[in-house]
């Protein structure tokens, strides 16, 4: 295949990478426990993975996983998961990627939904699947990452011994300890030769406002993130990046940057021990981090407990949900000058749409947030256009300009830009909800032709920037006499979250006596009250909470007829971030406690 071959392979920028900085750590994986305690790394160079990759990807298209062939990976964050993630980019496969953790039930339906081929997996995904029936009628091609059980098929070791015998590398194992980089010399393997519309990996989205969905990634949409993200932030390679989130950390290798995954359950970032991200930042010199809002508000807690700084971080990008800016203030206090918390707006079909950072926003737009104008995300970034158009929940078959609405006023977010998702998988009816054709603009490759709703609801203000106010299947609508009401849950929310005594609110329709009625669901601060508690101050009660809460809402009027409060212990949230709140969910509770 010429050099040329693979122009569209979104592998293609590790290969590139590995030529700049062969001997340069890929990725750094946390491993265990040495023996004084402290966790042990295991690393690979990018010369490294990209021989290993290629070993793998000459291993997978010899059992039948090539170009075309969706397979469900089911590996944790590990030097595995890196390699074999860009060995199926390689061989032209498109990896099914599900968050483990949206339940059996949504993970069965997913998989059921997207049909994979083959499956590859460590041995409790392994079990599960043969033990549960997942795709049962269309996996075919097994492959264990451990130790093979009872299911057959391949298991990964097995794959890289007989690739290394058929490209006569002198070691398959491609990855040890620090310097260890491989030979890349004997495992020749360019990437294929793919389009830009060639699918590239369905990536499941978190199913926050209903069933999980599939969006169709091609290798187009994905090199256009890595460009962009690179632009946007000024990331360059030879950097460390604090990968604490599967699909991100994948941007690491590609984008130059040394992938370090800190100890941790990836699936359960509000649980991390906030000591070994602290650890693995300064063990390392981190310089680029990607967290979730919860991770980002654990990590802050600690370092303003301890009066801990971080000198090296450059940047701090957190997404998957509004940030509280109290959060962002105590995170950003460890920074040292000039460095920020970023914070992109987007969503799986669509990623990066706008950003902005927390000096902008401490500055300026935390004050509007609390007095309920929303969360300002951003100026659109380069090559994205955004608008803001009528609210509606039927499809829409064509745009037209008159769809859009005036600056200032609140409608449904729709974006066009070459990064965005074209289709679900195999889900027309959805595709067709959440895609506007433009005829005007079908020829043009920068923006493929149509808008994306985003199915959220904001609007852009005097200078170009983005507002959020929530999901629009959270609006509350209320039929009253003098027509109806419809009130947007970020732009209420904002109003109460700035209690001392609140983490967070969730605004929740209630049907009492055959009218939608608002609701606010209260989360306290945990952390504020056992400080309270070990001082002997005691905690203010909830009737006086409550009262307090009435009194802020009073003053604006769109939250002054929110007038029921009901205490959550902990508002249930998407396992993706841990930061998405569940508003259905507690819409059903808080009915179930008025009852």
């Amino acid at each position: 295949m010429s050099e040329a071959a693979g122009h569209g392979n979104i592998a293609r920028h590790l290969a590139r990478m590995a030529a700049l900085q062969p001997d340069r750590a890929a990725v750094i994986c946390a491993k265990g426990r040495d023996a004084q305690g402290a966790v042990a790394y295991e690393q690979m160079t990018f010369a490294a993975l990209e021989a290993q990759s290629s070993r793998l990807a000459h291993a997978l298209q010899s059992i039948g996983i090539g170009r075309g062939v969706r397979t469900a990976l089911m590996v944790p964050p590990s030097l595995e998961f890196f390699s074999l993630t860009f060995a199926i980019f390689k061989a032209g496969a498109v990896p099914v990627l599900i968050d483990p953790g949206i339940g059996l039930p949504n993970l069965r339906g997913c998989l059921a939904h997207a049909r994979p081929e083959a499956f590859i997996g460590i041995p409790k995904a392994h079990a599960a699947r043969a033990v549960l029936g997942w795709a049962r009628a269309t996996v075919c091609i097994k492959v264990t990452v451990g130790a093979k059980w009872f299911w057959g098929g391949h298991t990964l070791a097995q794959l890289m011994e007989g690739a290394a015998g058929r490209l006569g590398a002198a070691s398959a194992a491609g990855a040890a300890d620090v310097g260890s980089h491989g030979d890349a010399a004997h495992t020749a393997f360019a990437p294929l030769d793919l389009g830009a519309d060639e699918p590239a990996a369905i990536l499941f989205t978190s199913g926050s406002t209903g069933a999980p969905k599939g969006a169709v990634y091609t290798h187009g949409i994905f090199n256009a993130q890595v460009e962009h993200i690179r632009a946007l932030y000024g990331i360059e390679p030879g950097e460390m990046d604090l990968a604490t989130f599967p699909l991100f950390a994948l941007f690491g290798p590609a984008l130059g940057m040394t992938a370090v995954v800190p100890e941790m359950d990836a699936s359960r970032p509000a649980s991390a021990d906030p000591a070994n991200i602290i650890s693995a930042i300064e063990k390392f010199g981190i310089t680029n981090m990607f967290g979730s809002p919860a991770l980002i508000n654990r990590v802050g807690r600690y370092g303003e407990e301890r009066k801990i700084t971080l000198p090296t971080l450059r940047r701090a990008i957190s997404a998957g949900a509004p940030v509280p800016a109290k959060v962002l203030a105590r995170f950003a206090a460890m920074l040292p000058s000039g460095a920020q918390v970023f914070t992109p707006y987007g969503a799986t079909e669509c990623l990066p749409v706008a950003s902005i950072g927390s000096e902008e926003i401490l500055r300026e737009t935390r004050q509007l947030t609390d007095a309920g104008a929303g969360v300002c995300v951003g100026r659109p970034v380069p090559g994205v256009t955004a608008k803001v158009i009528r609210i509606s929940d039927q499809p829409i078959d064509a745009w037209s300009d008159a769809l859009e609405l005036p600056a200032g006023e609140i409608g449904e977010i729709a974006v066009k830009a070459a990064h965005a998702t074209r289709a679900y998988f195999d889900l027309p009816a959805a595709t067709a909800l959440s895609k506007i054709p433009d005829p005007a603009s079908a020829h043009e490759p920068a923006n493929g032709g149509f808008y994306h709703r985003m199915g959220d609801v904001g609007y852009l203000d005097a200078q170009g920037r983005l507002w959020f106010c929530g999901r629009k299947a959270h609006r509350v609508e209320t039929v009253t006499p003098q027509g109806t009401v419809t009130r947007f849950s970020i732009p209420c929310e904002g109003v109460f979250n700035v209690h001392p005594k609140v983490y967070r609110t969730a605004l929740a329709g209630v049907l009492r006596a055959g009218v939608m009625q608002p609701v606010l669901c209260v989360e306290l601060e945990a952390a504020a009250d056992d400080a309270r508690a070990r001082d002997g101050a005691g905690t203010a009660s909830q009737d006086e909470i409550r009262e307090a809460l009435r009194v802020l809402g009073a003053a604006h009027a769109h939250t002054r007829d929110i007038k029921t409060f009901l205490f959550h212990p902990s508002f249930p949230v998407d396992v993706r971030h841990n930061a998405k709140i569940f508003r259905d969910k507690l819409a059903v509770w808080a009915a179930q406690q008025l009852r």
